[in-house]
């Protein structure tokens, strides 16, 4: 009697096609990541701006509400802690880059800058 042996295939993948999967997955990946920072860039900056917007706003309000005259000085952030909408930490919102913010004298233009303003890309300034 004959008897003939027959080669059992084994449902598994071979390593061309592993290879292959992997490619494709890191091509993905170099797409992605990139506009992954750059997204994150941005929102940080338009935080950051509008972080700038709210300060900028409760500044003048404090001026006109204290009587204040060109070249005042603002007690930073006290002062202003009334005229603004506080985190859940009841502080004023820090820049999300972690920039710090410096105020000018009332009646200067821009009234409120954040430190890293042009070192950064897109730039922390209004």
């Amino acid at each position: 009697m004959k008897t003939t042996q027959t080669k059992v295939r084994l449902g598994g993948f071979t390593l061309v096609e592993i290879m292959i999967v992997i490619a494709i997955i890191g091509l993905l990946c170099a797409i992605a990541i990139p506009n992954y920072v750059r997204a994150r860039s941005d929102s940080q900056a338009n935080a950051c701006i509008n972080n700038l917007r709210q300060i900028d706003g409760a500044m003048q309000q404090f001026a006109i509400e204290a009587g204040k005259t060109v070249g005042a000085t603002v007690n930073y952030p006290d002062d202003l802690t009334p005229y603004i909408r506080l985190n859940a930490t009841s502080q004023i919102p820090p820049c999300p880059a972690g920039g710090n913010y410096s105020l000018a004298p009332i009646g200067d233009s821009p009234s409120v800058a954040c430190s890293l303003g042009n070192t950064v890309f897109p730039a922390h300034m209004f």
